[in-house]
């Protein structure tokens, strides 16, 4: 009897309608991640951006300075330095961005006006290009590990892996939602990248990306590790830095990038708010 009603339970839980309604809404974004995938492989700016930037910036940087190490870092070769330190700045380009250029471009094409007149709700049209914009963001690291490895000998510790992935996971979302808001900035896709690159490349420079900040002065350190680039910068290198033990989390820096990400997530409901009221 109690077998019989546990399956008849089981059965109708199943068969809810809101059940239902999230399988269907959770196979929608796939589809959405699927489509957006396409489109973003077909746009050759995005690409490059995303993708050509950053490998072009390892290929420079390794060659100029292959052997060499910092003295201020205890000797750690340039290249395990350099690695995580682009590859902050490749989940940047991808996440913060290409997301925030994306919804410039669905406004422009007044998508998010014809959203409101279809039954997709706008959570999953946003869950499909959040779900798209973090495969493009793991592809992008992958490729920048196997050459930075490859070809210029960078060290990838295991045991640190678990900080590796935790650092990446937070600061992609992080800044995900962060771009979508920051759409609310940007009047067009023509004057967009400049807009972005004005907000992102200033504090890409003072965020230990390109080469270390060790020595600057403490008020530009303050207004570094106030964004959430730098503590995504910071976290990778310490993962990646061979003589780290334990697991490479740095509590401090996960913590900045989880306040950013409660933040995006807030500012981020606001901005899909106000896209579908002003288109």
């Amino acid at each position: 009897m109690n077998a019989a009603a546990t399956r008849s339970s089981s059965h109708v839980a199943a068969h809810r309608p809101g059940t239902g309604a999230l399988r269907r809404d959770l196979r929608l974004a796939a589809w959405q991640v699927r489509y957006t995938q396409r489109s973003f492989w077909r746009s050759r700016r995005a690409a490059v951006m995303s993708i050509a930037f950053p490998l072009m910036f390892l290929a420079i940087f390794g060659s100029l300075n292959t052997g060499e190490t910092i003295d201020t870092r205890g000797g750690l070769a340039f290249i395990d330095f350099f690695v995580p330190g682009i590859i902050a700045y490749a989940v940047t380009l991808t996440t913060f961005n290409s997301t925030a250029m994306t919804m410039t471009a669905l406004r422009e094409r007044g998508v998010l006006k014809r959203l409101r007149t279809t039954p997709l709700p706008t959570w999953v049209y946003v869950a499909g290009i959040v779900g798209s914009t973090i495969l493009v963001m793991v592809i992008s690291t992958a490729i920048l590990l196997v050459v930075g490895t490859a070809l210029f000998g960078a060290h990838i510790p295991t045991h640190t892996m678990p900080g590796v992935l935790i650092t990446l996971a937070l600061g992609s979302v992080a800044m995900t939602m962060l771009g979508i808001g920051a759409s609310r900035l940007v009047t067009s896709t023509e004057s967009g990248m400049g807009v972005l690159t004005m907000i992102t490349l200033p504090i890409t420079f003072i965020s230990n990306v390109f080469y270390p900040l060790d020595g600057a002065p403490g008020w530009l350190e303050d207004i570094a590790k106030a964004f959430p680039l730098r503590p995504l910068a910071d976290g990778l290198q310490h993962a990646f830095d061979p003589a780290t033990t334990g697991a490479g989390l740095v509590w401090h820096d996960l913590a900045v990038l989880a306040v950013w990400a409660v933040a995006g997530a807030v500012i981020m409901r606001r901005t899909i708010r106000n896209l579908n009221a002003r288109d």
